[in-house]
C-alpha cells in the first residue's frame, strides 16, 4: 500500500511541476475533464495525435525552410496550425515558441525562423519527453492501485 501512496504521490508531484515550470496549461485540464469511464485513455489518445501531427508539421517547416526561394506564407501557415494544435492541448512552451515563429514569418527573416525552428524542435522533444514520463508514471500508479485491493474500497 505504501508503494501505492508513494506512486499517486509522485505522479501528483510531477504533474504539478510540469504546470508550474510553463510545459502545461489550463487547457490540458480541460481535455482530463473530457476523459471519463467510457473513454479512458482519452487524454493519451489526443496527446499521441498531437505528437504526430507536431512531428510532421516540423518536418515539413524545415522542408520549407530549405527551400532556394522560400515561401514564408506556407511556412506560416504550417507554424499557425502547429500553434493551433499546441494550444489546444494545453503545450504552452510550443505555443509561445510559435508566436515568436510566427513574428519571423511576417516579417520574412529567414535567420529568425530558423532560429525558431530550432527553439520549436527543442520545446517539442520537452513536452514529449515530458508526457510521455507523465503518462508512464500514471500507468505505474493505476497498475499497482488496481493489484491491490485495500487501496480500491
Amino acid at each position: 500500500m505504501e508503494d501505492v501512496i508513494h506512486l499517486q504521490t509522485q505522479f501528483l508531484r510531477y504533474k504539478v511541476s510540469l504546470f508550474k515550470e510553463g510545459y502545461l496549461n489550463d487547457q490540458f485540464k480541460e481535455i482530463e475533464n473530457l476523459e471519463d469511464e467510457s473513454n479512458p485513455k482519452f487524454v493519451e489518445e489526443v496527446v499521441t495525435i498531437f505528437f504526430e501531427d507536431s512531428h510532421r508539421l516540423i518536418n515539413e517547416l524545415a522542408k520549407a525552410l530549405e527551400q532556394k526561394c522560400i515561401d514564408f506564407k506556407k511556412v506560416d501557415a504550417y507554424v499557425h496550425q502547429l500553434k493551433g494544435s499546441s494550444s489546444s492541448i494545453g503545450a504552452n512552451k510550443v505555443q509561445m515558441a510559435c508566436i515568436a515563429f510566427r513574428n519571423y514569418c511576417h516579417d520574412m527573416n529567414i535567420q529568425g525562423c530558423l532560429k525558431c525552428l530550432q527553439h520549436v524542435k527543442e520545446e517539442f522533444a520537452l513536452v514529449k519527453n515530458k508526457l510521455e514520463t507523465l503518462f508512464k508514471v500514471e500507468k505505474e500508479f493505476l497498475e499497482a492501485n488496481a493489484s491491490n485491493p485495500i487501496c480500491n474500497k
